[in-house]
């Protein structure tokens, strides 16, 4: 076990979520001394809100979470030929706060859907709407678990022998580069 501190965000709000089994897989190999969920179920994000309110103490907190974090975890769902709306919401929240947590953070892409592409459109997208924060994108190998639901055990353990291989090779590539970071 290292002693790097992990975050991890998962764009589906269900209980039973593959991506959620997805995400506790990728945290379960990276390894971190530390491993926290984050729960991105925000409002609906709105100017007048924060305006009138300001930042809500929910999306704070992640963001300060993500700051402290060594690393990040983002799974997608693939909703719509996008990532899903509580993704983005979450992004354009705690993109309003002051401390642009994900300059410079180590960030890898996961995904899992019903589909034989597992997510491949949520996927790219969520790359997309990451690079206006100048995350450093660990891009390869790309982990998109297709027919997710017959792809874990019981035990939300990833069954796909292909599917292990790439998520582990990615998590040892965001563990590298957390640790570059770390040390620069």
């Amino acid at each position: 076990m290292s002693d790097l501190k992990l975050v991890g965000l998962c764009g589906s709000l269900r209980k039973a979520s593959t991506n959620l089994m997805l995400l506790k897989e990728a945290g379960r190999i990276f390894d971190a001394a530390r491993f926290d969920i984050g729960d991105i179920d925000f409002p609906l994000f709105n100017e007048d809100v924060q305006n009138e309110s300001g930042i809500p103490a929910s999306v704070q907190a992640l963001s300060d979470r993500i700051a402290a974090a060594d690393a990040v975890i983002l799974a997608t769902p693939e909703y719509n030929k996008g990532t899903s709306g509580a993704m983005k919401n979450a992004l354009d929240w705690i993109s309003r706060t002051s401390s642009a947590p994900w300059r410079h953070k180590p960030v890898a892409v996961i995904s899992a859907s019903a589909g034989m592409q597992g997510g491949a459109r949520g996927h790219s997208m969520l790359r997309t709407l990451l690079l206006p924060f100048h995350p450093r994108l660990v891009a390869m190998p790309e982990v998109m678990v297709g027919q997710a639901a017959k792809q874990f055990d019981e035990n939300g353990t990833l069954t796909n022998e292909m599917g292990l291989k790439l998520l582990t090779e990615l998590m040892d590539e965001l563990r590298t580069e957390a640790v570059r970071m770390r040390r620069s």
